[in-house]
């Protein structure tokens, strides 16, 4: 991926500030969720006192060691809705957050290898374009016209979508972060949320306790992604989430030849290229341990490394220039959390999403903001709320890669 190379140094990493008393919201979690929803919280009404909270550094989690893949080609209306509009608002967010964030649109090309995939796909290329996308069910020959070095021996067919994209994670997040500290939000990491006071018989939130003090507050958002569910439990709330560890490397840079992010819908595989001519990708593999892990593994490596060069053989004698971690927030169903509880007042659920918070993040934080402030419900909230799991009304949701 590309080095930033933003103007100011990235926010909140300076002296820490003293951390306020009182506030209307306190969003845990300092990742891209936490940060859009603060961003437009305050955009809504600029008189909250708004104080977002992070363990650790800025991109410290997933947001900052995700692969910034962003895409409207999924199998259901409601997230090709939801992200068709997320992909709008990537495509504004340099000009608007003022700050250099690579987004390049060169489409997502999934791979089906067998006539059970290719039907499965060809069923969400239609529901895509009935919602408005330029998605195309495409052959071998022009999936080889687009990326020759793709081994299509195998290949049944392909779904592209040229507005699908990536972005470089880190400057999306700290234009973010920016943006909310210009707005008067009170960023603070390295903050550990350790435990949460209620009042009323314990149904209602009333302050947020952390390892540099004690902040008074109604209303909590727990957008603190693979590590929610530990927020959760500080009030006794056991959330089905788990993080999963999911890795990426990147090559050495390579002269630019290849456009969209292939997905292979069968092993999992999905790569691009970076502006500055890196292959960056990673694979499913589910044969992980679960728990909070964003160490690297030699088993991931030999994983990743059969596949990309049995999809793309000319990359066999590329070298790997690094390789790291991140945690999927997995849930039973596939699909987030989200929305106030019904067991503690003030306690706002954003999380959940899987390996897709950060695509998901720009619409999600907007769409939350209007519904903590306004009661304005997305109809996607309802069928993602906590209950959910206790009824069995499960939402299950396919393309989850890349």
């Amino acid at each position: 991926m590309p080095p930033s190379t933003p103007s100011l140094p990235p926010p909140a990493l300076t002296a820490p500030l003293a951390l306020p008393e009182q506030a209307d919201v306190v969003v845990a979690g300092g990742g891209i969720m936490g940060l859009s929803t603060a961003y437009h919280l305050a955009r809504i009404n600029p008189s909250l006192r708004i104080v977002v909270l992070d363990k650790t550094y800025l991109c410290g989690g997933a947001s900052g060691r995700n692969g910034g893949g962003v895409r409207a080609q999924w199998s259901s209306e409601t997230n090709i809705r939801l992200m068709k509009e997320s992909v709008r608002l990537c495509a504004e967010f340099a000009t608007e957050m003022r700050i250099n964030v690579w987004f390049r649109q060169g489409g997502y090309l999934f791979l089906a290898h067998s006539e059970a995939r290719a039907k499965e796909l060809a069923a969400s290329v239609e529901l895509q374009r009935a919602n408005g996308l330029r998605t195309r069910l495409i052959g071998v020959s022009e999936v080889k016209k687009l990326v020759p070095e793709l081994d299509t021996r195998t290949l049944v067919t392909a779904a592209f979508n040229p507005d699908d994209g990536v972005v470089f994670p880190w400057p999306f997040v700290w234009g973010y972060a920016r943006a909310c500290e210009q707005r008067g939000v009170s960023l603070h990491t390295f903050t550990e949320v350790v435990g949460l006071e209620t009042e009323g018989g314990g149904k209602r939130l009333s302050a947020v306790v952390t390892n540099r003090g004690r902040i008074r507050t109604p209303l909590v958002v727990n957008a603190a992604g693979a590590w929610s569910p530990e927020i959760a439990r500080l009030v006794d709330i056991q959330l089905p989430n788990h993080p999963h560890r999911h890795e990426i490397c990147a090559t050495e840079p390579l002269k630019p030849f290849l456009r969209p992010l292939v997905a292979d819908l069968a092993s999992g595989l999905y790569f691009s290229q970076s502006m500055r001519g890196e292959i960056v990708g990673g694979i499913s593999n589910e044969n992980v341990p679960d728990g909070i892990d964003q160490n690297s593994s030699a088993e991931f490596l030999g994983l990743y490394a059969s596949a990309l060069v049995a999809a793309m053989p000319v990359l066999g004698a590329v070298r790997v220039l690094r390789q790291w971690a991140g945690c999927y927030d997995l849930t039973p169903d596939g699909s987030p959390i989200v929305g106030f509880l019904d067991e503690v007042d003030g306690f706002y659920q954003l999380c959940g999403f899987m390996g897709h918070g950060f695509m998901m993040a720009p619409i999600m934080g907007k769409l939350a903001a209007e519904h903590i402030l306004a009661g304005k419900a997305d109809p996607a909230f309802e069928k993602w709320n906590f209950r959910r799991f206790r009824t069995g009304e499960l939402v299950r949701e396919t393309m989850i890669l890349g």
